[in-house]
């Protein structure tokens, strides 16, 4: 946008150099208005990207701004619940014992928990989507359980306050 903006500026310079250089030589009006047209829409181009480029620098700082909350929301919110989630991980990783998980199987496991895909997870763990298929399945069938869903409900269906109970918002 600046490159932009220069250009138009550099442009809008030279076209008035032109038309004074012009206007001393008698030149004819129909040349001269023409310059001046290019002449005012260079200089209205740089206003415009001038008044984008602004436009740009104050939504970047909100998001900034954004951003900065957005962290300090989820570092209260690991403070706040620090011991909590430190029981639930502990409570996961046992449950994971009793079902035999392998180590593989245990982290697609808690990657899947945590709400990635399977290509995600691939990723991650730097291996095929086809074999975090296959983990997943593995996990599922000695968790006796369908699919993610279930895996997920398995884990976090009592952490939800009964409807009778549940505060009103």
């Amino acid at each position: 946008m600046a490159v932009a903006s220069l250009l138009f500026a550099a442009i809008a310079i030279l076209m008035v150099i032109d038309m004074t250089s012009d206007a001393g030589t008698g030149a004819d009006r129909k040349h001269l208005l023409g310059e001046g047209l290019v002449m005012l829409a260079s200089f209205t181009g740089v206003g415009i990207l001038w008044r984008g480029w602004r436009a740009a620098e104050a939504r970047a700082a909100q998001l900034d701004v954004d951003l900065d909350a957005a962290k300090r929301e989820a570092e209260k919110f690991r403070a706040d619940a620090g011991e909590a989630l430190k029981g639930l991980g502990a409570a996961i990783d046992k449950q994971f014992d009793r079902w035999s998980l392998t180590p593989a199987e245990r982290e697609v496991g808690l990657l899947l928990l945590k709400g990635l895909s399977h290509r995600e997870t691939a990723e991650v763990r730097k291996t095929t989507e086809v074999t975090v298929r296959q983990q997943a399945l593995a996990v599922y069938r000695k968790a006796g359980l369908r699919n993610r869903s279930d895996l997920s409900a398995f884990f976090l269906e009592d952490l939800l306050l009964p409807r009778d109970t549940a505060p009103h918002v």
